[in-house]
Formats: structure tokens, C-alpha cells, sequence
């Protein structure tokens, strides 16, 4: 990679709280190519410039954490306007032979097809399936998912290589994007094992109860945690389960109206919500669980994708349960237990089950640690990454 030049835009997330990213900017800086980023501020990211570990990092504002069409509308917008203008600023500045976009939202293309006048090569990297995404968060279709599709549409015809997390989303790229096969790279969210790993459990996480439930991820409506409420209140009062602690940690915008709905179910003592939390709360969390869970409801989205919290889990030597979905049970294979489709009894169920046979969650647990250390961590992508880059000469 050495003499390539590549600047990379998220929309998302900032850099570097977004780990793919992230990994993949350290990745190619490793590899010798000169890296920048542009990407939103937020997440305690608000420096509006950054070097970072030789790696040039601009961050924009975004008017507002979209809700609805209308944010969705100004929010886009004004991250397209800061994406062209920093791209320009960029381009000045450092240079770049080839621009990575990472989507949500489906509209880096328009950014890339300016550039792309001047011979510059474009990358897409799957990150999530918009138009399945729209119906998880608002359960209809309409003129607004059928916008979601032709965006897609346009940001396959527009990449010259296009970068898969997993075989589904590569399916996707051949099928409704039209790639050609050579043209499209499955590289996975693999955990950095140098990042995440066990540390000292923290026995205060349990509430004075034996055992801990945990969970990592973003609060948000697709996500499924008032299915895991469901199911902690089933254990809790139905089965009479008072000896567990359900802790849950990650922020989003469902965070506040998750924490009156545990209230109001009469969970508030057994059910801790951290909030987003730095890396040593997460991984004590991590260390201190018994049985880590992945609530997402079964949709054509989180059937189709790789959660990046069923390898953390994996990483640290947790068994997991989860409902069962092609991705998730891909990832996980003998690390998890299926609970039924969005059922939240048998979900609860599963939880029991594991809770009350310590060899199987030892089992399990390294199963999941194994199949990381030997198939699934960030190191196994690196070369799959590089050769999507070998793939685009500039």
C-alpha cells in the first residue's frame, strides 16, 4: 500500500468510537498508505481536527440526532455538504487516489461521483442494509423505502469495489447491486484481541445477587431490549428468580424510554443501565457476566448482519444467547443458545438453562474464544482488506 493515498467517510459514528473504521484506517496506515477520515464529531469527539497515531482525522457537526423524515432530511444534507467540503479541503491538502465510503446513509456516492471525474477510484463498505434497516425502524415500506433502494442502487453502479461484512450482505452486492464477484471482498468486523479481552471481574456489578446477565450494544427501537426486559421480568417474577442481575450497557435514543419501561415493569433494582461507558466498564461488564445476551428481534435486517457484540462476547469466553438468526448463528455457531423468534419466554428460558449448568457455559464460552482466536479476529481480515485495495488501482 505503500504511495496510496485514501480518504475515508462515515457519516454514523465518529472516529475513532467507530471500531470498524477505525481498524481499518489503523489497517491501511500499517500498511503504508496515507489515511484520512471524515466523519462526524459527537461520543466526546470534538475536535474538529486530529491527528491520530499518523492518521488525519476531520470531524464535522450534524444539526441533530435524526427522528424522522424531516431529520433524517436535514441531518443527511448537512453531512453531505461538510463530506464535499472537507473532501475538497482534503484533496488540497494531502491528496487521495481513492475515497472508502462506509454507509449509513446510502448517499456517499454523490461525494464520490464528483471525485470520480478526476479519475479517482470509490470503494463502498457495507456497513448495514438501508432498506431493510427503514422497515425495522418504521415496520412500512413506501415512497421512503423504495427512495432506500434506489440509493442503494446508485452506490453499487457507483463503486468500482465493494467491501461485504459477511456472505449475506455479498449476496446483495451480486443481486440487487449487480457486482461482479471479483469485484466484492467479505471482510468482517473481526475483534481486535489486543483491545478486547477479559479483565478483573467487578463483583459490586451483581447487586449482591449470584449471578449477572449482560449486555452491549446501542439502545435504540430495532434492537429488541424490550424483549429482554420481557424476558427479565419472566425469570424475576414469573419464575421467581431474584438471584440474577440483568446489566446493560450502551447509550442511544431509546435509552430514556427503556429505563421508564424497566421501571414500570418493577425491574428497576434488577436491571442496571450503565449508559454509554468507557472500554474498562464494558469489559468489566463483559468479565463479570455469566451469560451474555443479543435481544435483536428476527427481521430481514439482524437476520442479514453481523453484530459486532456476538464476537466481543466471543472474545472474552461468554456464552451467549440470542434469537435465531442466519448472521448471528454463523458467528456464534456452539457459542450460543436459539431462542424462538422474538420469543421473550423461551429467551428467558435459554438464560435459565445456562444459568443452571456451569460445564455448559464453560463450554461454550471456549468454543467462542477458540473459534475468535483461530478464525474470526481483526487479523484474519487484514488481508481480505488489502486485497479489495489491490483490487482498485488508482
Amino acid at each position: 500500500m505503500a504511495g496510496r493515498k485514501i480518504l475515508i467517510i462515515v457519516e454514523n459514528l465518529p472516529v475513532p468510537f467507530d471500531r470498524r473504521v477505525w481498524q481499518s484506517a489503523r489497517t491501511l496506515h500499517a500498511a503504508g498508505a496515507q489515511v484520512a477520515i471524515i466523519c462526524p464529531t459527537g461520543k466526546g469527539y470534538t475536535e474538529r481536527y486530529e491527528l491520530l497515531e499518523g492518521i488525519h482525522v476531520y470531524r464535522h457537526p450534524l444539526p441533530l440526532d435524526a427522528g424522522g423524515a424531516l431529520g433524517y432530511l436535514l441531518e443527511y444534507g448537512a453531512a453531505l455538504v461538510w463530506e464535499t467540503l472537507l473532501s475538497w479541503k482534503v484533496l488540497f491538502r494531502h491528496g487521495f487516489d481513492t475515497l472508502h465510503g462506509c454507509n449509513p446513509p446510502d448517499l456517499i456516492f454523490l461525494v464520490a461521483w464528483q471525485f470520480k471525474l478526476f479519475g479517482k477510484r470509490y470503494i463502498f463498505d457495507h456497513h448495514d442494509i438501508n432498506p431493510e434497516l427503514y422497515e425495522a425502524k418504521f415496520n412500512k415500506r413506501g415512497f421512503f423505502w423504495r427512495l432506500m433502494c434506489a440509493f442503494e442502487w446508485l452506490t453499487f453502479k457507483t463503486a468500482d469495489t465493494v467491501i461485504s461484512t459477511n456472505e449475506s450482505y455479498r449476496k446483495i452486492a451480486l443481486e440487487r447491486g449487480g457486482k461482479k464477484p471479483e469485484d466484492v471482498f467479505v471482510v468482517r468486523s473481526g475483534p481486535d484481541l489486543t483491545r478486547v479481552k477479559a479483565v478483573a471481574p467487578n463483583p459490586a456489578l451483581r447487586n449482591g445477587r449470584d449471578f449477572l446477565v449482560g449486555y452491549v450494544g446501542v439502545m435504540g427501537d430495532q434492537e429488541g431490549i424490550d424483549l429482554l426486559l420481557d424476558a427479565a421480568r419472566h425469570l424475576v417474577f414469573d419464575q421467581g428468580r431474584r438471584d440474577i442481575q440483568f446489566v446493560l450497557v450502551g447509550g442511544g435514543p431509546s435509552l430514556a424510554a427503556l429505563q421508564a419501561l424497566s421501571e414500570t415493569m418493577g425491574l428497576k433494582d434488577y436491571v442496571t443501565f450503565t449508559g454509554r461507558a468507557p472500554d474498562q466498564t464494558l469489559f468489566e461488564v463483559l468479565s463479570t457476566a455469566d451469560v451474555c445476551v443479543n435481544p435483536d428481534r428476527v427481521n430481514p435486517m439482524n437476520d442479514k448482519s453481523t453484530m459486532n457484540k456476538i464476537l466481543e462476547y466471543m472474545a472474552v469466553g461468554k456464552p451467549i444467547v440470542q434469537f435465531d438468526v442466519t448472521e448471528g448463528r454463523f458467528s456464534a455457531q456452539e457459542a450460543s443458545l436459539y431462542a424462538k423468534a422474538n420469543d421473550p419466554v423461551d429467551f428467558a428460558d435459554k438464560i435459565a438453562e445456562l444459568l443452571a449448568d456451569p460445564a455448559l457455559r464453560a463450554r461454550m464460552g471456549a468454543f467462542g474464544r477458540e473459534r475468535v482466536e483461530t478464525k474470526m479476529a481483526w487479523t484474519y481480515e487484514i488481508p481480505k482488506l488489502i486485497a479489495a485495495y489491490k483490487n482498485v488501482r488508482p
